[in-house]
């Protein structure tokens, strides 16, 4: 029997640092042949911290939100009994948690599972079995042809094929070709990258290697942004590991191919997550992108050719070359094959990471991996895309997720951000909430961009705060389509969408914004009203004690009266207020 913690960011945020310490103390104590393993993240974001519990070609017991005490308590169980504790079980290898039942794991595959700081594990699970095939059988075409066929585009977020990229810079003289792993995930709510390089890095080491080996380039780098310093140092594990296992460096398992790797943190520029920004970032400039063509594959990193993937996509490069490129063609639709990971956020019951074949609904992916929406609310929309993206309304649940349907109702795929809304958010701060984003996150290089994203954003705050007036509505979809034609890069082209998915499928809410002057989910601040019904008001003084203001006048056990003047609409009386009473509304 071993133990196996899930020790990714989010795990430690819940406490996996005092569950590990406890266990170890009560090993260490007992003197227990008991192995305590370290993990990656698993996708159970909700039931985080997680333990399980392993037995030797045998069941797989999974607990969740767990602490020291409950770890202990499970520990002793299971010495003792060698069978489950049922009142913190969530999942098991006999009974998998219906998280996982519609998933499809290819480039979560090992996540959670192995354990990410030791290379034996990695191998044991088929690690590096990819890099010796195409070394010693395949040739750099054979491999893109493989890729090709596998029908694997870009999880960046553009959707480009990755065997063109692949190609295009194989077939570009020079003497010094580049790959660069794009792990710059700036989307709010997003973590896919983050898991799979904290949770199973050599899985994107050997993914670099072999497009190098592809495309003849003999150094790789990943551009991580700095905000991910777990993910960091796990990877300078990965690369020492390799390095000194002869799966990096000079001649690579006794091969005539050299490849290196190195990591740059980056500062956390959004911008930077585009490719010729990130390139300019690299060589010490400040990230803003630059005019294509030419592009990276012809001119990219010091003007020589580079292949720039991000992190999902090479992580799913040694799976394809072991089992060929149709196993993956297998999945998915036509146009999109494979599988695509998304961070599922929001108003959703079970946020966490998930693995899905191109094609599913987003209405089973929320409803039947997630679990629905919290609190018993309804289903609004889905932010898909992150800052990039847009909203797709309750209505439009049934579209399959791949890049063309997708595209379709105005949102991107993206790099995999899905946030799920419920009927208490106000769509038209949503879209300002995001434009306030891309705006702070502008390089500046394009006026487009810059000054747009600026007025845009003034006519929004303005809506929200009550100030809105009659042509605002058109005024910000004539902005947005002079932005969208031309700024220079895809920041500025695609930050005006969540503005145009949500007056294309919410116009209602910014026609009471601005008609009005109501804000129909009753979240803008300046458009809504706290008041106390005197008949269901009981004097309990409840509301007078958590006003932050004291704006709630009266006696006790008589109705008390807001003193709208002084009100700063904070929401506390509404929240203290007991439910038994119901007294204070909002509107």
């Amino acid at each position: 029997m071993k133990l196996r913690i899930g020790m990714g960011s989010c795990g430690i945020a819940a406490g996996a640092l005092e569950v590990w310490q406890a266990l170890q103390d009560v090993i260490e104590q007992e003197k227990l042949s008991i192995m305590i393993q370290e993990t990656g993240c698993i996708g159970m974001c909700h039931y985080e911290p997680l333990l399980d519990v392993v037995y030797e070609n045998g069941p797989t017991y999974t607990y969740g939100m767990i602490d020291a005490d409950k770890a202990v308590e499970i520990l002793n169980h299971h010495h003792l009994y060698q069978n489950p504790l049922e009142k913190y079980l969530v999942s098991s290898s006999k009974n998998p948690n219906s998280f996982f039942l519609k998933q499809v794991r290819v480039a979560l595959r090992n996540c959670g599972i192995i354990d990410p700081n030791v290379m034996d594990d990695y191998r044991q699970a088929g690690g590096y079995q990819a890099l010796e095939k195409v070394l010693k059988s395949m040739s750099p075409q054979e491999i893109i042809e493989e890729i090709k066929a596998s029908g694997l585009k870009g999880r960046g977020g553009a959707g480009f094929p990755t065997w063109f990229k692949w190609q295009a810079t194989g077939e570009e003289p020079g003497k010094e070709k580049y790959v660069v792993c794009n792990a710059d995930e700036g989307d709010p709510g997003a973590f896919m990258d983050r898991s799979i390089l904290e949770g199973d890095p050599h899985s994107v080491l050997e993914g670099m290697v072999i497009a190098g080996y592809a495309t003849g380039a003999g150094s790789g780098i990943i551009y991580c942004r700095a905000e991910y310093p777990l993910a960091i140092k796990r990877l300078e594990t990965a690369i020492h590991q390799a390095r000194d296992n002869g799966f990096l460096g000079e001649n690579i398992m006794d091969s005539n191919f050299s490849f290196a790797i190195k990591i740059k943190q980056g500062a956390g520029a959004f911008v930077c997550g585009e490719e010729t920004a990130l390139i300019a970032s690299l060589e010490g400039e400040r990230g803003m992108p630059r005019l294509k063509p030419p592009f990276p594959s012809q001119k990219g990193y010091w003007n020589q050719p580079t292949t720039i993937n991000n992190v999902e996509t090479l992580a799913n490069i040694p799976w394809i070359i072991t089992r060929g490129g149709a196993a993956l063609a297998n999945m998915g639709t036509e146009e999109s094959k494979g599988t695509k990971v998304f961070a599922l956020a929001g108003r959703i019951k079970k946020g966490g990471l998930v693995e899905v074949p191109m094609g599913m609904s987003l209405k089973d992916i929320i409803f039947d991996i997630g679990g629905g929406i919290k609190d018993n609310h309804s289903l609004k929309a889905v932010q898909l895309g992150g800052p990039s993206g847009g909203c797709i309304p309750a209505e439009l649940l049934d579209i399959p997720v791949d890049y063309k349907s997708v595209q379709e109702t105005g949102a991107i795929m993206g790099s995999g951000g899905m946030i799920v809304v419920d009927e208490t958010t106000c769509m038209v701060d949503l879209a300002r909430y995001f434009l306030d984003f891309t705006q702070k996150e502008s390089c500046g290089k394009c006026v487009q961009c810059r000054l747009g994203t600026k007025r845009m954003l003034e006519i929004l705050n303005r809506i929200c705060s009550g100030q809105g007036q009659t042509g605002d509505i058109e005024l910000l979809e004539e902005l947005a389509g002079h932005i969208k034609e031309s700024a220079l890069c895809g920041l500025g082209q695609s930050a005006p969408n969540p503005v145009i998915t949500t007056i294309k499928y919410f116009r209602h809410e910014y026609e009471a914004h601005i008609e009005n002057k109501t804000c129909p989910a009753r979240q803008c601040q300046s458009l809504i009203k706290y008041t106390i019904d005197p008949a269901k008001c009981k004097g309990c003084g409840l509301c007078v004690r958590k006003c932050p203001v004291d704006c709630i006048k009266g006696e006790s056990r008589q109705p008390y009266v807001i003193d709208q003047d002084k009100c700063i609409k904070c929401g506390s009386c509404l929240k203290v207020c007991p439910d038994k009473f119901a007294a204070v509304n909002v509107g």
